[in-house]
């Protein structure tokens, strides 16, 4: 396995593209948001064509309306590499999302199964107190994971309070397993750096270009459709109403309300959001990721459209901070520090240099 690493808007597509006909390989991507059917502009998901010219695994898998987890996700990469493999091809993982991006490559744990009379209660208080305060109430016992997790992203807050309580443990004394050097698969890893100020620059440009190509009506189209089932469970239903806003406090970005844990829990998607509306269609982890919260944001009228693009690239540049600093626990990589004007080909000739280089970065 080649894995390549990268922030958002760093080259990565482009470079993987190029990479995978010199490996015989085939891309494997790590995006928490690529996964969703229809949510294309958005993610920046390859072409159409850049799709038929190189073959990709874990695009387009579920329905918006689906929700998702590590463990899920964890669960079809191990079956597409396990294919990739067996017909002799090379596995080229492309990441991406930081937390799906562990969970693969370093493990996930069994975490206690869910109590759902504390997780109702849970929710009863969040809707007296506001989910923030619940989230102030995990910093008291647990300021790494609160330091992680959006203070109004309930499902994660919910599940961190939860082990806490079940286990008597932190849920960040949980993870460091990912702290150890042993993958899960051998692997050579790559990574495209940029210097922070290129990266914002691409991070701007992109935004623009996502706007310019719809994604408002991509949004809207998103919001227009029908679940396919009847009687939708209020589980998984949210009104448009009740979507948590980007602009209190600071967004994580992609797969902001995932199942992020990296624990394994029983218990399907506890949304405590009842009412039917047009974000039936949407679920948890789809309505927050970064650039369609803020565009429901600016549909519920809580900001122009010109301020909902403004935050957009303010909490991407969030989430390519955020995975500069997950990218931290894979010391091994042999990064290549790319200039903001050098070209794709040079790129992935030099990427290519250093997968084909012995030894250590």
């Amino acid at each position: 396995m080649v894995l390549l690493l990268g922030t958002t808007a760093s080259g990565k597509t482009a470079a993987a593209l190029t990479l995978a006909p010199l490996l015989n390989a085939e891309i494997v991507s790590i995006d928490s948001m690529q996964v969703y059917r229809r949510m294309d502009i958005g993610t920046a998901k390859p072409t159409p064509a850049e799709r038929a010219a190189v073959r990709h695994h874990l695009i387009d898998v579920v329905e918006p309306s689906e929700s998702f987890s590590v463990a899920r996700f964890v669960e079809l990469a191990d079956a597409a590499i396990a294919d990739i493999t067996a017909r002799g091809k090379t596995v080229l993982a492309v990441a991406g999302t930081p937390l799906y991006l562990m969970g693969l490559m370093y493990g996930m744990f069994e975490g206690p199964s869910a109590d759902e009379a504390f997780r109702v209660a849970l929710r009863e208080r969040a809707a007296r107190e506001g989910t923030p305060a619940l989230h102030a109430e995990l910093a008291a016992i647990d300021s790494a994971a609160a330091a992680r997790i959006h203070p109004n992203d309930l499902k994660r807050i919910e599940r961190a309070l939860e082990v806490h309580r079940l286990t008597g443990r932190p849920l960040s004394a949980m993870q460091t397993q990912w702290d150890a050097a042993h993958l899960r698969y051998p692997a050579v890893v790559v990574g495209i750096r940029r210097e922070k100020e290129d990266t914002s620059r691409r991070i701007n440009q992109r935004v623009r270009q996502m706007f310019d190509a719809g994604l408002v009506d991509e949004v809207r189209a998103l919001l227009g459709e029908q679940r396919d089932d009847a009687t939708p469970s209020p589980s998984q239903e949210v009104s448009l109403a009740t979507t948590p806003s980007p602009f209190k406090g600071e967004g994580r970005g992609e797969g902001q309300a995932h199942d992020t844990t990296g624990i394994a829990s029983s218990s399907p998607n506890p949304l405590s959001q009842g009412g039917r509306g047009p974000m039936a269609a949407l679920s948890d982890q789809a309505r927050q990721a970064v650039g369609y919260a803020e565009i429901l944001a600016h549909l519920r009228g809580e900001c122009s459209l010109d301020d909902a693009i403004e935050q957009i690239k303010i909490n991407t540049r969030r989430l390519a901070k955020h995975q500069r600093t997950w990218f931290r626990k894979f010391p091994m990589t042999r990064w290549v520090d790319v200039t903001a004007d050098e070209s794709e080909e040079s790129v992935a000739r030099r990427l290519l240099d250093a997968i084909q280089s012995p030894g250590q970065p």
